[in-house]
């Protein structure tokens, strides 16, 4: 057909190693559940930012300099961070995308994580810890939803690109990688278990 594919928004999506993420996790979800006992200043800012769960984003949000085992996660993304960066084609002045911000999320039953974007960064990502049979994915926008003018809805069969809401499903030892900029959610959690993840951020100037 006459048509062409103007521009593209990467999701890029991927097992973090080829095998024995199971040690490797169990070590993370050692930790993040203890951050969570430990961090006071985390469990307050969370009670105000984000109800019913817990985030060390206003608390401790450079994990990969405090936890080896968050440096070595940081250690283990750069090849995704690399294979991203040769898909979106990017020109990067002869810098690398280093990761600024580490930290870690814990949504238990009827937690919410709302629409939002990641100011003044690059590239983001989240990897799961743990995720209970159920647990919700995270949902990427249309970055050209509010420029949409009399645009009839799309077909219920329609494929991926062609939707203004897409949701990846969310399991452990998977991450997901996406620019910055792009608006993103995580639906209400409707399971018992504690949906665990550890988000970041990279930039590259």
């Amino acid at each position: 057909m006459p048509l062409r594919s103007l521009f593209a928004t990467w999701v890029y999506e991927a097992a973090l190693q080829r095998s024995g993420a199971g040690p490797f996790n169990r070590q993370l979800l050692k930790e993040c559940l203890q951050l969570r006992e430990d961090d006071a200043a985390g469990r307050r800012w969370s009670a105000k930012n984000y109800p019913g769960g817990f985030t060390s984003y206003g608390s401790v949000h450079r994990l990969q300099q405090v936890s080896p085992t968050f440096e070595l996660l940081r250690r283990k993304l750069k090849r995704h961070v690399a294979a991203f960066a040769e898909a979106a084609q990017w020109d990067l002045k002869g810098r690398e995308l280093e990761m600024t911000d580490c930290w870690i999320n814990i949504n238990p039953k009827q937690v919410v994580h709302g629409l939002h974007l990641h100011p003044a960064s690059t590239l983001s990502g989240t990897y799961y810890v743990r995720v209970p049979r159920g647990s919700p994915g995270i949902k990427f926008e249309d970055p050209r939803l509010d420029r949409f003018m009399a645009a009839p809805p799309r077909r219920s069969d329609a494929t991926p690109d062609a939707k203004p809401w897409v949701t990846i499903p969310a399991a452990a030892g998977r991450l997901v990688l996406f620019e910055s900029w792009l608006r993103h959610e995580v639906a209400v959690n409707p399971v018992e278990g504690e949906r665990i993840s550890v988000s970041f951020n990279y930039n590259w100037f």
